[in-house]
């Protein structure tokens, strides 16, 4: 009999073990929330990270989830689809008293815009000096200015309240300060890029009491969907630039926030 007991006694502990394990694992699941999830980079961080056991909330701008986003949530039942266009405050604030209280490990401002044009035009007239369309100026700085900026404000709770405590910009280096020449056929792009640069820095500085670290990326010359059949030298395919990506995110610690950093982790210049 006292056999027996012991060995309902270890089956017990056992199971008990085996729960604590499971449960705790379920319980520190990190969360990602990205903007422009729709389609590129942002789709394919969601991919990604889903792929990896995170949950994740994955915004778009669209009346209805687009296909591939739908599909994705469809594998995966930790990923959360939610319409938030960052060009909207109203948006933007109704999403974060709906997700009050959530905690949010990694929040990935990805959403921004390049051109007006189709991505395989061969130039912009509209961002050209001589021809610039000034219409679209408040645009690009709603969408890719402050849009992150009302993001991360609405969102920074969520963030102080979780494990890894990120905040990730994806910018471009087309928006540095010490090389002009690379935007001079998109003003606007080039221009509203500069000053997320600049938000995001100082967003960084505003921060650095607390444990929330603020970084800019630029994800390299990316061949999203649209630019499948491009063939230029040095540029990456998506997959490959979001999993250097993650990994260099992965590492991110409080000494390098507020640093510009390339997917791989290497530190850019203004």
């Amino acid at each position: 009999m006292a056999n027996n007991n012991t060995w309902r006694r270890s089956s017990r502990f056992a199971l008990l073990a085996v729960l604590a394990m499971v449960f705790g694992r379920f319980a520190a699941a990190e969360t990602v929330l990205i903007t422009g999830a729709n389609s590129g980079i942002g789709l394919e961080f969601a991919k990604q990270y889903a792929a990896k056991g995170w949950t994740v909330i994955a915004t778009h701008r669209r009346d209805t989830p687009p296909k591939e986003l739908a599909d994705l949530a469809r594998e995966h039942p930790s990923v959360r689809i939610e319409k938030m266009d960052v060009a909207s405050v109203e948006q933007v604030k109704s999403l974060a008293a709906k997700l009050r209280g959530q905690p949010i490990d990694l929040l990935i401002n990805n959403a921004g815009i390049f051109s007006f044009l189709d991505w395989m035009a061969p130039s912009d007239p509209n961002q050209q000096f001589g021809t610039l369309n000034y219409d679209q100026f408040d645009e690009f700085m709603h969408i890719n200015v402050r849009g992150p900026l009302v993001v991360s404000e609405a969102f920074i709770d969520n963030v102080k309240s979780s494990q890894q405590k990120k905040i990730v910009m994806i910018t471009s280096t087309l928006g540095t300060i010490s090389t002009p020449e690379v935007a001079t056929r998109i003003f606007w792009y080039g221009t509203s890029k500069a000053a997320q640069n600049k938000a995001t820095v100082t967003l960084a500085e505003v921060l650095k009491d607390t444990d929330v670290i603020v970084v800019p990326m630029h994800p390299g010359s990316v061949r999203v969907e649209k630019q499948a059949d491009l063939k230029n030298p040095g540029m990456l395919d998506t997959p490959d630039s979001v999993r250097q990506m993650i990994a260099t995110i992965g590492k991110l610690t409080k000494r390098d926030s507020g640093k510009f950093l390339l997917y791989d982790g290497s530190t850019l210049p203004w």
